[in-house]
């Protein structure tokens, strides 16, 4: 055989397995006439004067779009929707538990109308929403946990915890503690201040982004106490406003009136003092506080890490 009507051969053969169904392979024998058996190790050389009796081809099918858009996005995206699912679990646990304590009608319910209105910025499907409220009928009966411990160079945490198990997340914290440079202990309560904080957004009702040093001006005329820029699940730069629990509405509308876009309210535990850590203490405690935030029961975690 010579090697233009063999090379003709093996082209048409790999044509029709390029077209048959099930392409999921991706290393072909294929056969050029001769009567030997086939040898993966066999090579076809273009433009030589030989061809091998036996030759392998090696294929790759056509990618659809979508995967080949995920695998290049797995690393970004992946890490971002798990985080983001957890915090959806969460927010259903904290729904729960507030439809248990006072009803299902957020007229009537000022925690359940916090976590809506924490839901509807966080992006929470509406289904979710009202699969959680729902759902609050049928579970079993939970209690809300706050434990206190200390955590590596000398930070204090606070790990707020929704459960109908209390001494099984008790003994799983202290395991997670102990084994990562913390222990739970009494006393990192009074380090903490329970406050009402504004979320909003870092533009104001003209779309201009508030700066740092406008953004407290502004919480002064409030009468908010602080006010601190962080970023949130999306990356975008979002303020809260720092109060006292009994001036969160007066402070809110007042912030509305100035132009600033609020988009919810909570309580949370604010350091009164903060703590520096070197870069080992700093990659310790980080590593912590990610084991404590998967804990399926765990709703916060607070700390004093500057």
């Amino acid at each position: 055989m010579t090697a233009a009507v063999g090379l003709a051969m093996l082209r048409s053969q790999y044509r029709r397995i390029l077209s048959a169904p099930g392409l999921g392979v991706h290393k072909f024998l294929i056969n050029c006439g001769s009567n030997s058996l086939f040898c993966p190790g066999s090579t076809v050389i273009v433009g030589s004067s030989e061809l091998s009796p036996c030759a392998s081809i090696h294929t790759t099918p056509a990618c659809p779009a979508g995967h080949n858009k995920w695998s290049k996005v797995k690393h970004i995206k992946g890490p971002k929707d798990e985080a983001r699912a957890t915090m959806f679990a969460k927010l259903s646990m904290k729904i729960k538990f507030a439809v248990k304590e006072g009803g299902s009608n957020p007229e009537f319910n000022a925690s359940l109308s916090q976590i809506l209105e924490q839901c509807r910025a966080k992006n929470m499907p509406k289904s979710s929403v009202d699969a959680a409220i729902k759902g609050a009928e049928k579970g079993k009966s939970s209690s809300y946990v706050l434990y206190e411990g200390r955590g590596p160079g000398g930070s204090v945490l606070l790990i707020e915890a929704i459960t109908d198990n209390s001494k099984r997340v008790h003994q799983e914290i202290k395991y997670i503690m102990n084994r990562n440079g913390g222990m739970l202990c009494d006393g990192a309560r009074h380090c903490f201040s329970k406050k009402g904080v504004i979320v909003a957004r870092g533009e104001n009702s003209k779309n201009q982004a508030i700066e740092l040093d406008q953004a407290l001006e502004l919480a002064i005329e409030a009468g908010a106490e602080d006010v601190t820029e962080v970023e949130d699940e999306d990356e975008s730069t979002v303020l809260k406003f720092i109060c006292d629990v009994p001036l969160l509405r007066e402070v809110r509308e007042k912030l509305d009136l100035l132009g600033v876009v609020s988009v919810s309210t909570e309580l949370e535990f604010i350091p009164n003092t903060k703590v520096s850590l070197s870069d080992t203490e700093m990659e310790n405690a980080s590593n912590l506080l990610g084991l404590l935030n998967a804990h399926q029961d765990v709703i916060h975690v607070y700390d004093n890490i500057e």
